[in-house]
């Protein structure tokens, strides 16, 4: 039998390897200037934890059923999905497209990592588990770069590992999920400090200094023990739902009007709607 610290380090060293080669992929078209952007961007970002993997108690059957109504009625701009399965964000793919016509939909899926197996953790019917965001472009042809990994700090009682995953939203936005460790919150703060610290900074600079987002259930509170605020860094804004779903982004942003979209009991959290706001012209630091 394979030694299990040698798929630690393996995984470890593939996570590594898959953010160095994100960061290796042609740099896209350069940041919007004042002249290609006058006018302010604004976006509808809606955070959803669907609980869909068939194996946690919170599982109904009915998140990805309530997930597409809420989409088309609410028409967001950008969708983060936590607990989800790999097919989940080809269907609601599809429910995002009916609402955004003209424009291209851009999809991405990062799988949470499995210890024991050294692969990826897996939904009940099979499927790779993990992470996934929906965003639309303005054009068919905007080049993007997505951007994906596994934390480096792990809860070792709990056999997933946890992802997050960014994407390039027409070099004007990173857009960024997760979902962090539910089962020790002083794991679950070291990968808020890593992401928001270490992770996120050279993408951003490498996208010109674009605003950067994160929105994902981060299984902390604000007021809590530990704080999720301790986890902010200065230089960015957040809101929450009141529990532990949060919307984190730089303060060259607006970011406005939470609002609470129930899941009628579908899964064991709302969804949690926001507004970013970006102002025209190159975003600066």
């Amino acid at each position: 039998m394979a030694d299990p610290r040698s798929h630690r380090l393996l995984r470890r060293a593939l996570a590594v390897g898959c953010l160095l080669a994100a960061a290796a992929l042609p740099a896209g078209p350069p940041p919007a200037s004042p002249t290609d952007r006058t006018g302010p961007t604004v976006l509808r970002v809606l955070q959803m934890n669907l609980c869909n993997s068939g194996r946690a108690a919170c599982f109904s059957g009915r998140s990805l059923h309530r997930a597409t109504e809420v989409i088309g009625t609410e028409a967001p701009d950008l969708v983060t999905l936590n607990e989800i399965c790999r097919d989940d964000v080809a269907v609601l793919e599809r429910v995002f497209a009916t609402v955004h016509t003209g424009r291209r939909v851009v999809s991405a899926f990062q799988a949470a990592g499995d210890r024991p197996s050294g692969g990826d953790t897996r939904c009940r019917n099979g499927q790779p588990y993990g992470v996934g965001l929906l965003t639309r472009a303005r054009t068919s042809d905007t080049a993007r770069a997505v951007y994906r990994g596994i934390h480096p700090t792990q809860d070792l009682a709990d056999p997933e590992e946890r992802a997050w995953l960014c994407v390039d939203v027409d070099a004007v936005l990173l857009a960024c999920t997760t979902h962090l460790a539910a089962t020790g919150y002083a794991v679950a703060l070291a990968q808020c400090r890593h992401l928001l610290d270490t992770i996120l900074p050279p993408i951003r600079r490498r996208s010109g200094y674009v605003p950067v987002l994160l929105s994902g259930d981060l299984n902390l509170r604000a007021g809590g023990d530990p704080d999720v605020r301790s986890c902010v860094p200065s230089g960015h804004q957040r809101i929450d739902d009141g529990a532990r779903q949060h919307v984190v982004a730089t303060t060259d942003v607006g970011l406005c009007c939470r609002r609470s979209v129930p899941m009628h009991g579908a899964t064991d959290h709302p969804g949690l709607l926001a507004t970013l706001r970006i102002d025209g012209g190159r975003p600066t630091t």
